[in-house]
């Protein structure tokens, strides 16, 4: 072996080492998982500043506090962000083109794109000085997101929801109608009486909408007996449709939990066909627990029942 390709294997060791480091701890991997730690925690302390920078008194008298730590936290993050594009070209093959598929996907997945407005605020701050410093704040606030390379709650939820689209979408369009219909109702039973209020059909649906989701702020109520009536029935819909749609969402995300228990154990069945479980199959299996999001306890009794059922 050449000087060149012993470079090129340490090069390549190199970034999958990188990229064990900040993808979810694995098994014993100390380093890996203190920079899970030191992450989550500097996301959470960036949501705590974001939140009591808007307490003026507390600003006032900490910006330059606030401002260094943000400074830190942002320099933190690109080069985090930096490390997470060079290290996605192990993703790849070795050859160039096809790092840079790997690289590419991680820029343009949903985790890159957290990472990207995780620190694009700070950078348009600084760009753009005139910028609304509020808008600014809020989208710092989408840092959050970052917590997603940590657990699966976001994906589960979409991936839930696509899998009932079918339910969603039925149970969308039964909302949609009855928006439409009962705002318009409302509007020509109390237009006369409220102008300001029911004044045409889409300030009609502002009232609908509140009441079929069964918020119900109480600054617009009908006054006649005809607008009484249909907010009754608005109401029973409501209660009707949310608890279609949550049912949907609840039935839809218990499944996808549900399906993940099954591929896990189907998975170990595999692996202890031969009764053996040697190390790269453990690993195999660690992953799996870990991108589903299962605890070590429903592991274990998943392979105790294995166990029972090959005996």
């Amino acid at each position: 072996m050449g000087a060149y390709e012993r470079r090129t294997m340490k090069y390549e060791k190199l970034q999958r080492r990188t990229l064990e480091i900040f993808d979810q701890a694995e098994g014993d991997d100390i380093l890996s998982k203190l920079c899970d730690y030191f992450i989550l925690g500097l996301v959470f302390l960036n949501i705590v500043a974001i939140v009591l920078e808007s307490v003026s008194s507390l600003y006032v008298i900490y910006s330059i506090y606030f401002k260094i730590f943000e400074a830190i936290s942002v320099l933190l993050f690109t080069c985090e962000y930096g490390l997470r594009i060079w290290a996605s070209g192990a993703r790849g093959k070795s050859t160039e083109p096809q790092s840079l598929k790997g690289r590419l996907r991680y820029i343009f997945s949903f985790h890159g794109i957290v990472d990207i407005i995780a620190i694009l605020p700070f950078y348009l701050q600084v760009l753009f000085p005139g910028l609304d410093l509020r808008v600014l704040r809020t989208l710092r606030l989408l840092r959050v997101f970052k917590l997603s390379h940590y657990s699966t709650a976001l994906e589960d939820l979409f991936s839930a929801i696509y899998q009932e689209r079918r339910s969603f979408i039925a149970a969308s369009y039964l909302l949609l109608l009855a928006i439409i219909l009962t705002s318009s109702f409302m509007y020509y039973a109390e237009s006369s009486h409220q102008p300001d209020k029911f004044s045409s059909i889409p300030d009609a649906m502002y009232w609908s909408l509140i009441t079929l989701t069964t918020v119900g702020y109480g600054d617009v109520s009908p006054v006649t007996s005809m607008g009484k009536f249909i907010s009754i029935i608005t109401a029973f819909l409501g209660v009707s449709t949310v608890a279609m749609l949550t049912g949907i969402v609840a039935s839809a995300f218990t499944n996808q939990v549900a399906r993940k228990k099954v591929i896990l154990e189907d998975q170990i069945r595999e692996a202890m066909k031969d009764g053996i479980l040697d190390g790269n199959e453990r690993q195999v299996l660690e992953k799996m627990r870990l991108e589903f999001g299962m605890s070590e306890a429903q592991t274990q009794q998943m392979f105790r029942q294995v166990e029972r059922d090959n005996r």
